[in-house]
């Protein structure tokens, strides 16, 4: 559906708030196929990869955080992304990959270096001092939660990359996100370095927790320390669902 008014109001880091309203109601439309969001804006694709990268390699501790649908590998659709998403990975200097496996409620308390969950991902982005970061492979209405969650308490760039319709509630987002637009993301990352833009961790790769770097440092094994270990625990454990062919 086409804007035939801008509106006033723009999807911006915060922190905005306890609650912060649903973008959709401000009057914020969803970008059609060749288009993307960018602060609630809607411009052309390219512009909205080119904003995504910019605060990827210029704002504070970046990360990716891969949904379920990344992470399980449940279909060729999701399989076929895993090659050009290190890609990406690779084209960020300083990056962090924090996975997103679960969306059940973590119990007694989350690990914010191994874990993102969307019922508290506050808690993981206030920890890593994040100020920019992609969702990529999140169901949809989990996706919604979580940046509307990360909007209201800190001042994270959101960007979502959905294989549906985007979201409008992310400072960055592009629709139907396929294996060939992470390609075309990657190759946005590395004209924008060629164009002039110094990324803030310059000549650093992939970044591991806390601890590993510890580890790394000291010559230790890389094992978490026994007083940071969480036990492994969610609120419930899944529910068997209906068989369908059940007589």
């Amino acid at each position: 559906m086409k804007q035939t008014q801008e509106p006033a109001y723009r999807v911006l880091p915060g922190p905005e708030g306890l609650l912060p309203p649903a973008a959709a109601i401000m009057g914020i439309h969803l970008p059609e196929n060749g288009e993307g969001l960018v602060e609630g804006r809607i411009v052309t694709e390219e512009k909205a990869l080119e904003a995504a990268a910019i605060a990827l390699l210029t704002r504070k501790n970046p990360t990716l955080f891969p949904g379920p649908l990344m992470l399980w590998g449940w279909n060729e659709h999701t399989i076929e992304k895993s090659a050009p998403f290190f890609e990406v990975a690779k084209e960020i200097p300083g990056v962090r990959i924090i996975p997103m496996p679960d969306y059940r409620p973590i119990y007694p308390k989350i690990d914010p270096e191994a874990v993102i969950n969307p019922c508290h991902p506050n808690l993981t982005i206030w920890h890593n001092k994040i100020e920019a970061c992609i969702f990529i492979g999140v169901h949809c209405h989990f996706a919604n939660i979580t940046l509307k969650m990360i909007r209201a308490g800190t001042n994270c760039y959101t960007i979502a990359l959905c294989a549906e319709a985007g979201h409008e509630d992310a400072m960055a987002s592009v629709p139907n996100f396929t294996a060939e637009k992470l390609h075309k993301f990657a190759e946005m990352l590395r004209r924008v370095k060629k164009n002039g833009v110094k990324p803030l961790y310059e000549g650093q790769g992939i970044i591991p927790s806390g601890w590993a770097q510890v580890a790394g440092l000291t010559g230790t094994e890389a094992m978490k320390p026994e007083e940071e270990m969480v036990e492994a625990g969610f609120s419930h454990d899944l529910e068997k669902g209906l068989d369908e062919n059940e007589e």
